[in-house]
């Protein structure tokens, strides 16, 4: 199950450097993870202070 970026979700972009596949992107607002090409390694979540992104 691929990865998703709730709403609590500040902006910073500490999660994009660290996806080993580059599917994160900065969307309308806040970042955005494509479902299709997440690999489900959780990086992104580590990476956040704020825990925005969480297994869909």
């Amino acid at each position: 199950m691929a990865y998703v970026i709730n709403d609590e979700c500040i902006s910073c972009g500490a999660c994009e450097p660290e996806c080993p596949v580059s599917c994160i992107s900065e969307g309308d607002g806040k970042y955005e993870i494509n479902a299709d090409e997440c690999i489900e390694c959780g990086a992104c979540a580590d990476a956040c202070p704020v825990n925005a992104p969480n297994p869909a």
